[in-house]
């Protein structure tokens, strides 16, 4: 019986930090995993490094992304995908406009 009592604390304490410490840490592994299986081209996304860009390509067998920086294509690990800001789907279809090379047309012109 002195035995059980003298354990007790150790075992709170013990079940204290389970719940503290790595459910949470654990909770968050979980999370990133599951960001990281929902990468798709055209999600925008931050790097670990702070790069931000637009996934070009996903290569499941070797675990690389491509990401777009303007014009500028880099692999990365795929774990090296910090968060993804916005989503292909939820983004939409977005088309810039670009312009001609042509002046416009001014009343001092004519």
């Amino acid at each position: 019986m002195e035995l059980l009592f003298g354990m007790l604390p150790f075992l709170v304490l013990m079940g204290i930090m389970y719940l503290l410490m790595i459910r949470p840490q654990q909770k968050r592994a979980k999370e990133t995993q599951n960001m990281l299986g929902s990468l798709g081209k055209g999600d925008s996304i931050v790097t670990i490094g702070g790069l931000h860009g637009i996934v070009d390509e996903v290569n499941e067998t070797n675990n690389t992304v491509i990401i777009d920086c303007e014009g500028i294509y880099l692999t990365f690990e795929r774990r090296a995908v910090a968060r993804i800001v916005t989503k292909a789907s939820a983004a939409g279809t977005q088309s810039e406009e670009l312009g001609t090379n042509t002046p416009e047309k001014t009343a001092d012109s004519e």
